[in-house]
């Protein structure tokens, strides 16, 4: 039976789409996460709002974030440590259930404090610092932690990358001074977004900027 051109092309074009149906199966998904520089900044609890800002005084979101829900807000506040003051440091919002804030290494060596390197929320034993608003002040006990580098995944996310929540993984950054970071944790929910936060420190070092791409390269490890 012979075939027309118009025959022939439906036929190549038939056979070229199965080929690639088949070669797509083989294909490993992409492992590149953007990244978030976290410049210093403050998360408070309602009853610091109440004395930095006034009584029911409310954040006013100034720009969005890479994670859902999450602004950077019109107030800033002053650090006070023992050697120095930070000033301007944004607040983030929304408020949250207990007072934190996040510093590098550098920014502790200016105000006298040594933080240490902690996932968000575990505030046991670290050191506090006094904070300045233009209604008052307050000083907290604990709260002061230098961000240990996570990545945030939703859960369709984690399951693409074959991870899950508290796991530890290694991340590979390109460019002339880039390299492999060990010790990146997971941090997997519904709420999230795919994003890899590291602080300025960490981003200098490395000579990466907010919008850069990095690369999962260790789902093997256990949390």
């Amino acid at each position: 039976m012979d075939l027309t051109t118009s025959d022939n092309s439906t036929l190549a074009a038939y056979v070229t789409k199965l080929v690639m149906d088949e070669l797509a199966k083989y294909e490993q998904p992409s492992r590149k996460v953007k990244v978030g520089v976290s410049n210093r900044h403050i998360h408070l609890d309602r009853t610091a709002m109440d004395v930095l800002f006034g009584r029911d005084s409310e954040l006013r979101p100034k720009k969005k974030l890479g994670q859902p829900g999450q602004f950077a807000a019109e107030e800033t506040v002053t650090l006070r440590g023992s050697r120095g003051e930070l000033k301007r440091v944004r607040v983030l919002g929304p408020l949250r259930a207990q007072t934190q804030v996040e510093i590098c290494v550098t920014d502790g060596f200016a105000v006298g404090v040594k933080p240490p390197v902690r996932e968000s929320s575990q505030l046991e034993g670290t050191p506090g610092i006094e904070v300045i608003g233009p209604k008052g002040s307050v000083v907290l006990e604990e709260g002061v932690i230098v961000a240990l580098r996570h990545i945030h995944m939703h859960t369709d996310d984690a399951k693409r990358f074959g991870v899950k929540n508290g796991q530890i993984v290694k991340v590979k950054v390109g460019g002339d001074r880039g390299g492999v970071l060990d010790n990146v944790v997971i941090r997997v929910s519904p709420k999230y977004a795919l994003e890899m936060h590291i602080d300025v420190d960490e981003a200098n070092g490395l000579g990466i900027a907010t919008g850069d791409y990095v690369e999962v390269l260790d789902s093997n490890c256990e949390a």
